[in-house]
Order: structure tokens, then C-alpha cells, then sequence
């Protein structure tokens, strides 16, 4: 548990491909189930995608949950010249993703950031598809390839890893999902232990 990891005195970061909401409703929700974490405990995808488009000068139009959007408050998003995408769940229309298409197939260099490419993940009702699905969509219509922030990208699990403080070698990464969470740390170089649980079942 948490517990006995901090007890333990070994360093944590939780690694979350949650782009549904900001990292603040999602340390809440934490705290509501009795997880002691803090924000900057929370490696999550739109942080990190924020940092890359300020590096590059990208203007994002936004394919992501509504829920999301404060994360890209201090972004300019005016006249973009790039397409985010996140679990957009019901915003993933087809008047939506055909937006994005246009945008994309009318640039010269096309620029698809996706904040993950999980194929599917478990709610409470079932299975939902997860935004690789409608990343490999954009990709297929236009010809062209997604840059990944989230897991399983290597620059996600290298974040993670700065923001601890150690070495890959000295961190263990434990998910339930084998390619995101397990397959992701493994190629960073640290070691990883699938929990039996979630998407295992």
C-alpha cells in the first residue's frame, strides 16, 4: 500500500495516463478514497504536453475531455498549427474528430500530439475505447504519425523519473497494464511489476 511505501522511506510518484480530468480533481479524488498525494506527486499527461508546446511554439487545437481544458488555460491556443488529443470520451463525435482532421490534413507539417495510445480501459459499466483508437483513426486519414506524451513514451517515464530524483535502474513501475505500464518502464530501463488487478482481469 501507500502506507507502507512512505513508512518505507522510498520515494513515490504516481504515473497516470488520467486525461479526463486535471491533476487537482484527480488527487481529490484520491484523497476522497483515503490516498495521501500530493500534486506534484502526479506525473500526468497534459503537464507534460503543456511543457512540449511551449519548448516548440505549438498552438493546440484541443480534442480532449472538457473536464481537462484548465490544464491548457495558460496555453495559446489561437490560430493553431497543431491537434492535442486526450480521452475526449463524449466529445468524441464525428463533427469533432472531423474538425481535427481538417485542421491536420491542412497543414503543411502536420502536428498530432496524443496524450496516451491505450486501446481501451475498465469503468465501472464496462470497457470504454481509450484515445489510441481514435488516434490511430487521425493517423490512418492522414497519412501521418502521433507523437505520444503519455505512457508508454519514454519521455513520460524519463518525467517521472526527474521528478523523483533516481535513476531508472533504481525504480520499479507497478501497473496493471502490460503495455503501458509495464512495456513503457521496461524500455526507459526500469524495472516493472503487473499488479493482478484492473485490466489484468
Amino acid at each position: 500500500s501507500l502506507h507502507r511505501i512512505k513508512a518505507s522511506g522510498l520515494k513515490l510518484q504516481l504515473c497516470t495516463n488520467e486525461t479526463q480530468a486535471t491533476r487537482q480533481s484527480f488527487v481529490r479524488k484520491l484523497r476522497a478514497l483515503g490516498f495521501e498525494v500530493s500534486v506534484a506527486q502526479v506525473t500526468a499527461p497534459a503537464p507534460a504536453a503543456c511543457r512540449l508546446l511551449r519548448e516548440r511554439g505549438l498552438r493546440p487545437h484541443l480534442l480532449v475531455h472538457h473536464d481537462l481544458v484548465p490544464e491548457f488555460a495558460d496555453i495559446d491556443k489561437t490560430n493553431p498549427n497543431c491537434v492535442v488529443l486526450g480521452d475526449a470520451a463524449e466529445n468524441f463525435t464525428y463533427a469533432n474528430l472531423n474538425e481535427a482532421f481538417r485542421l491536420l490534413i491542412g497543414m503543411e507539417k502536420p502536428v498530432l500530439l496524443s496524450l496516451g495510445k491505450g486501446r481501451y480501459y475498465k469503468e465501472t459499466d464496462g470497457l470504454k475505447l481509450d484515445v489510441g483508437a481514435y488516434m490511430k483513426a487521425l493517423e490512418y486519414a492522414c497519412d501521418i504519425q502521433a507523437e505520444v506524451v503519455g505512457k508508454p513514451s519514454k519521455r513520460f517515464f524519463e518525467s517521472a523519473l526527474a521528478e523523483l530524483g533516481v535513476p531508472a535502474e533504481q525504480a520499479i513501475m507497478i501497473g496493471d497494464d502490460i503495455v503501458n505500464d509495464v512495456g513503457g518502464a521496461q524500455q526507459c530501463g526500469m524495472r516493472a511489476l503487473q499488479v493482478r488487478t484492473g485490466k489484468y482481469r
